[in-house]
């Protein structure tokens, strides 16, 4: 049984969140494994956001800020700059925090569809209107995580690189229901079999660029489930909270196709640590586990996943969460066993 987090930290010192992160994930109790994330602090900026920070690793595919946002460019600038400079300082506290470490490090951008579908084209609506502009968008993505990952591996070498991909938007991009630039209508819809070969295309640079393991957070809802296991990803993370049994009858069947699961629990609500609380959060992924016929022993497979901190949370409150995710983890494991 495994535990991590996405990502997101509050604050803007780096190098702070990156010691706490490494410290409560690389020393977990006895039978949990602890993925330590390398943090993103989106207080910083729109250059530190998942928009931001991930369009600075595209190759040949300079980004500046624009009225709505980030969106291509004719050329790099000091937007692209800024965001780089924070890269740099985030793998630089990486370096330090993870000094000496040797485990499993995961590494989490955001997807080639989500950035699509966030970055605009310099002179038009959303990347994700234009098939051949999203092609070339996921072709660079891949690129420049490859090299991006190989930077990480020097950086902190007995490190065992897991990508995840956080592909929140997806759905909406297969589903057709983005808004375009004007507000007045809707993107048309990138097929299912279109998006799978988009994120095929960077899970294998990912892999190529020293990946042992490439995730997929595809949200919080089942649209998102056939193109990333279509796609070739190791495993599919998704937030299972509002999911039906229907829904969880697809998550066995990509199970029994060999994609692994990692399921994101929301922050437990009681005060009691211990108790009953720690015990409903373990069953909002133990009950249906069972109810679809999956076995109890496979569950030692699953990774459990913090949810990203809430917009002004604070870094104890996010530390909670984390432990808290822990605790449930331990009773996951304790019924897989059983």
């Amino acid at each position: 049984m495994a535990v991590t987090g996405s990502g997101p930290w509050p604050g803007t010192n780096v190098l702070e969140a990156q010691n706490l992160v490494m410290g409560d994930l690389a020393d977990t109790p006895d039978g949990l494994t602890g993925i330590p994330f390398a943090v993103r602090l989106p207080a910083r900026g729109p250059a530190a956001d998942g928009t931001g920070s991930t369009a600075a690793l595209l190759l040949d595919l300079p980004v500046e800020l624009g009225v709505h946002g980030w969106k291509l460019a004719d050329r790099p600038g000091r937007d692209l700059a800024g965001a780089q400079s924070l890269r740099r300082e985030d793998l630089d506290a990486l370096a330090v925090a993870a000094h000496g470490y040797v485990g499993p490090l995961l590494v989490p951008v955001t997807g080639p569809l989500s950035l699509a579908a966030s970055l605009y084209l310099a002179r038009g609506d959303r990347v994700v209107a234009d098939r051949g502009a999203v092609a070339e968008l996921a072709e660079s993505l891949g690129a420049g995580i490859a090299h991006h990952l190989a930077t990480v591996r020097r950086a902190v070498p007995g490190a065992e690189v897991t990508l995840l991909l956080d592909e929140a938007l997806l759905a909406q991009v297969v589903a057709g229901a983005l808004p375009s630039f004007s507000g007045y209508s809707a993107l048309r819809s990138v097929p299912a079999h279109v998006a799978a070969e988009r994120l095929g295309t960077v899970v294998s640079a990912a892999r190529a660029g020293g990946a042992v393991r490439v995730v997929v957070h595809a949200g919080a809802t089942q649209l998102a489930i056939a193109p990333v296991v279509s796609s070739g990803a190791d495993a599919l993370a998704l937030d299972v909270t509002r999911f039906d049994d229907r829904a969880w009858e697809l998550l066995a069947e990509a199970r029994e196709h060999g994609t692994g699961l990692w399921f994101e629990l929301p922050p437990q609500t009681g005060s009691n640590r211990s108790g009953a609380d720690v015990r409903a959060q373990a069953d909002l992924v133990v009950a249906p586990w069972r109810r679809v016929g999956l076995t109890l022993a496979d569950l030692a497979s699953v990774v459990l996943i913090a949810r990203a901190p809430s917009a002004g949370a604070t870094p104890d409150e996010a530390r909670a969460e984390l432990a808290g995710v822990v605790r449930a983890a331990l009773v996951v494991a304790e019924r897989a066993e059983g």
